[in-house]
């Protein structure tokens, strides 16, 4: 419960008719989630317009309206707050309501294509290990030290991502570490939070159905940047090309990663096999378990938000040979006669990456096979690419099924293989059912060959029409292979 004058702090507020001189219990965007004395926020979206539920919000008990433009009718007793953006004002209304929690902790953002979950999840495992009070918000996971809590999206909505920061700072957490997807930065739903170091790993094309192109995508994750204030800092990675245009028109402390140049923070991989990594880490060698150039890229990122965290640096080098991969996230499954990789590689990058890793330090020159899909409603673009890459970087390839949502999936294999010669279509079988295709995989194996099952990683379900249908790469992986789950 908060007075709506607190709420209303910094608004960007047009006109108000009514009092202010009430107590709101809770806010909602959803009319039929509105209950008596809430505050509703009317706003526009690509499906529907919460202007035209203003008056269902106020059937279900609402007592003031956030809107950008006001109902004909203006009913007696409430109190109606017109303003630029609604969707704007919802992001800080949600702050204010929670007591702007962003500010009482340390919040790290990290935005990329590829690398986002991976780099936040080992920070929270690294501050863990190291006796700090932790908080995520990652895909599918929210964390307030060891305690989960599950969500839909990379980032989430407003209220829910203020509501979980202010649970952590009753909590004692120390940092948080966050996802940022370009969605979210899109449809505001950061805006208002306070970063003390916001984060970018790369850029590659991802989302082009939603952005509608490559520009309007690398400038939507610039934004997180270029808002930030003085006394906040950002952290790049200046091998990816786009790493100095990112903090551009930035105020902010700007800071550099690199594998490649002088940056300041650099790191070089000494060793790479499946056991893992011998990294040097500013003149320091470390071993890792972690497995290939992306991940090294990520204990950078990890290692260099460590520091800019002012954290002992003996204390951070010592943990960060503790940390373990996310599920899902080049995940080995092994046993006496096969090696399975399950991997969340879902662009054309991703693959490449995971793939050049694989051959790099397939010593033995043992037969790669990939299991391979693209989702369906989505960016259509990248799946004639994917299917090359596996195809190229592959000994044999399954095309398969992925979350094929109202997508016809032989149509979405029939894209994927439009781009390879009828000559090298020899190398590639179509499954359209995952599950087979992954147990055809396994089934083709002889004494020397590497299974990689890319595309879903840590997901436990399968969008097939409407319906979420429980389902695990690594699941199917177990079972085939007579290992538990």
């Amino acid at each position: 419960m908060k007075k709506i004058e607190q709420i209303l702090i910094d608004v960007d507020t047009i006109q108000v008719i009514g009092r202010l001189d009430f107590i709101v219990y809770d806010i909602s965007k959803n009319s039929n989630e509105i209950k008596s004395n809430f505050l509703f926020i009317a706003i526009e979206g690509n499906k529907y317009d919460g202007h035209n539920y203003i008056n269902n919000a106020i059937e279900h008990g609402a007592s003031s309206i956030i809107c950008e433009k006001f109902p004909e009718t203006l009913l007696e007793g409430i109190t109606y707050v017109k303003v630029k953006s609604s969707r704007k004002s919802y992001a800080k209304i949600c702050c204010n309501f929670f007591g702007n929690p962003s500010k009482k902790l340390k919040l790290i953002g990290v935005t990329g294509t590829n690398g986002k979950t991976t780099t936040v999840s080992l920070c929270h495992e690294l501050m863990l290990y190291m006796g700090y009070k932790s908080g995520l918000i990652s895909t599918n996971t929210i964390k307030i030290n060891n305690k989960n809590y599950k969500t839909d999206l990379t980032t989430p909505d407003s209220y829910d991502t203020n509501m979980y920061l202010r649970k952590m700072v009753e909590s004692d957490v120390n940092f948080c570490f966050m996802e940022v997807s370009s969605h979210s930065i899109h449809q505001e739903r950061i805006d208002s939070l306070e970063f003390f170091i916001s984060v970018f790993t790369n850029i590659t094309h991802d989302h082009l159905n939603y952005h509608g192109d490559f520009k309007t995508y690398l400038n939507t994750k610039k934004r997180l940047f270029d808002n930030l204030k003085n006394n906040q800092k950002s952290l790049v990675n200046i091998d990816d090309k786009n790493g100095m245009y990112m903090i551009q028109n930035t105020v902010s402390e700007t800071y550099t990663m690199s594998m490649k140049k002088p940056a300041d923070f650099k790191l070089l991989v000494i060793e790479n096999s499946f056991d893992g990594m011998t990294l040097k880490l500013d003149n320091k060698e470390i071993q890792t378990s972690l497995i290939g150039n992306f991940n090294a890229y990520n204990i950078l990122s990890v290692a260099s938000i460590a520091k800019l965290l002012e954290l002992n640096e003996k204390n951070i080098y010592k943990n960060l040979t503790l940390l373990q991969p996310p599920n899902g996230r080049f995940e080995i499954i092994r046993n006496e006669r096969v090696t399975a990789i399950v991997d969340y590689a879902h662009t054309p990058d991703a693959l490449l990456n995971v793939l050049n890793t694989i051959n790099n330090i397939n010593i033995n020159k043992s037969k790669v096979i990939t299991v391979i899909g693209c989702g369906g409603g989505r960016d259509k673009n990248k799946r004639k690419k994917m299917g090359l890459i596996a195809m190229n970087n592959s000994s044999f390839s399954v095309f398969t099924s992925d979350n094929p949502r109202n997508e016809n999936p032989e149509n979405i294999i029939e894209d994927m293989i439009s781009g390879i010669e009828k000559i090298e279509l020899k190398k590639v079988m179509i499954e359209i059912d995952r599950e087979k295709a992954i147990k055809l995989a396994l089934s083709m194996l002889d004494e020397k060959c590497i299974v990689l099952i890319a595309g879903k990683g840590h997901e436990n379900y399968q969008i097939i029409k409407s319906k979420k249908i429980e389902f695990n790469d690594v699941h199917v992986v177990k079972k085939s292979l007579k290992i538990a789950v």
